[in-house]
């Protein structure tokens, strides 16, 4: 068996257990680099650790930082408020409230599964009291996560468009960005439909409940849920902060990791209390997760795997399938696993197919990308496991199986429709 086999199917391995194992992916990861590394491809530890993607660690890190002490300080409340009072008691609205708060959220650096964690406990909360269903409220959540989740300064964006630069490959951020944002769009407006959106409307929203339903307050008066979403000292900081990391990104184009660590510790600086609890929800899970898989893709292009497979998959004969093929691994193997560590093993695979030039490189990635972040509805992914678990009032088994359904048909009708739009007309 030949070393760039055994290091695929090391692969895959990695893939399976992480998902029958519950262990991470990122740790399986490392440890498969330093197997196939040292014993199969005979490579020094020095080499192994190049791999490492020590800019994108500081990004990780340093956004999921940051976006803890708006958690911490309660400015995602003063947020997740506003945007509730701007309806103005319309409950139809409200999925689409969600929808846009997640996606802004990720469009300005949160990564996905944590803007989710901010806003699904609260979206499903008003789901049970104004009998909104569940998995309409959690697609929406979900949905408008991924949405946001390819902007140029974004975790995903920042991710996708670094492989490619060093990939070498064409790249477009715009259609990237603009790829994601209309497909879960458009996929949100038919689930809106199917489930029940439209009789929203008829329903109205009680002051009082808004008020709830904004802070989280309780019975005993909107007094304490003003005081909770009030515009204090601590929140405006962070208001400016996240202001100024956007500026920093997209006027000064600095980098987003270290203008958000910045950004992070002048806040820590002023209020050490909120950076104490903050800096434990730092998702090192994730950052773990990504670091290992980018290093295990690594060691895969330093020992010729890449081009062997790319090769390989340029060896099926007609160009299209093997584009469609790569979007359905994508999606599949991302509903049971990292969408982002999917993505990070892909798409430097599929270089040596790509540089042929017979499939557009900007239509491909950009439906990969789709494909792979689509699906993640599914209970058995990050995302879809934090809308099961803020779920309320509900038959969580029940729930569990609309899930995973809503999952299967995203898996199964995502890859070829964004095929179709992204990649046949080959107008990229």
């Amino acid at each position: 068996m030949s070393a760039e086999l055994i290091s695929i199917l090391v692969l895959v391995v990695v893939f399976v257990i992480a998902t029958t194992r519950s262990i991470n992916m990122g740790a399986l990861a490392f440890a498969a680099a330093f197997g196939v590394g040292t014993l199969v491809a005979d490579m020094k530890t020095d080499d192994i650790f190049k791999g490492f993607p020590a800019s994108l660690f500081v990004v990780l890190v340093g956004v999921t930082f940051l976006f803890a002490i708006a958690r911490a300080n309660g400015t995602t409340d003063w947020l997740v408020y506003r945007a509730i009072r701007l309806v103005g008691g319309r409950i139809a609205l409200m999925p689409w409230v969600m929808f846009a708060i997640t996606g802004v959220l990720t469009a300005i650096g949160a990564v996905s599964p944590a803007a989710v964690a901010i806003v699904a406990p609260i979206a499903m909360g008003f789901a049970a009291k104004y009998r909104i269903s569940p998995l309409l409220m959690g697609v929406m959540v979900v949905h408008g996560a991924q949405a946001g989740g390819f902007s140029p300064i974004s975790i995903y964006g920042t991710i996708v468009n670094g492989i490619v630069a060093k990939e070498g490959l064409p790249g477009n951020e715009i259609v990237l960005f603009l790829a994601s944002l209309v497909v879960n769009l458009l996929i949100a407006a038919v689930v809106f439909v199917v489930l029940g959106g439209m009789k929203l409307a008829r329903q109205p929203l009680e002051a009082p409940a808004l008020a709830r339903a904004g802070g989280g307050g309780d019975d005993n008066g909107s007094d304490v849920t003003e005081e909770r979403v009030a515009l204090t000292a601590p929140r405006i900081a962070t208001l400016l902060g996240l202001a100024a990391l956007v500026t920093a990104a997209l006027v000064f184009d600095l980098d987003v990791g270290l203008a958000a660590i910045t950004v992070a510790v002048l806040l820590s600086v002023v209020w050490p209390e909120t950076s104490k609890l903050a800096i434990t929800q730092i998702t090192w899970p994730t950052v773990l997760l990504i670091c290992g898989i980018l290093t295990y893709v690594a060691v895969l292009q330093t020992m010729g795997t890449i081009k062997w497979a790319g090769d390989s998959v340029a060896g099926v004969g007609a160009p299209l399938l093997a584009a469609l093929l790569i979007c359905y691994i994508g999606a599949i193997v991302s509903a049971f696993a990292s969408s982002v560590g999917i993505m990070g093993a892909l798409i430097p695979l599929a270089v040596p197919f790509l540089l042929q030039g017979e499939v557009s490189a900007i239509g491909l990635i950009a439906a990969l990308a789709v494909s792979a972040t689509v699906v993640d509805v599914s209970p058995f992914s990050t995302n879809g496991a934090l809308v099961l678990a803020g779920a309320q009032d509900v038959d969580r088994d029940k729930f569990f199986k609309q899930l995973m359904v809503y999952g299967g048909i995203m898996v199964a009708a995502a890859p070829p429709l964004v095929w179709l739009a992204l990649v046949v007309p080959g107008i990229w």
